[in-house]
């Protein structure tokens, strides 16, 4: 999960393996692929360095397991 503001100031969390797109035009706004849509304070390219930031940290711990497994 990532964690994104609300213009509003809440946080929330978004799974990013959901995210179909995200558009800045101004607001970043991501777009779901359930249809859903999300207004966001980050900047689009603070969105992508949050979502390769995620999946660094899920590659990271699936070898941190493979290790400690032996597999």
């Amino acid at each position: 999960m990532i964690t994104v503001t609300r213009l509003d100031r809440t946080r929330f969390a978004v799974n990013p393996d959901l995210i179909e797109r995200v558009q800045a035009s101004p607001d970043t706004t991501l777009h779901m692929v359930d249809g859903g849509v999300y207004v966001v304070a980050e900047r689009l390219d603070e969105v992508v360095d949050l979502v390769i930031a995620y999946r660094a940290r899920v590659l990271d711990a699936a070898q941190a397991l493979t290790r400690r497994t032996g597999e």
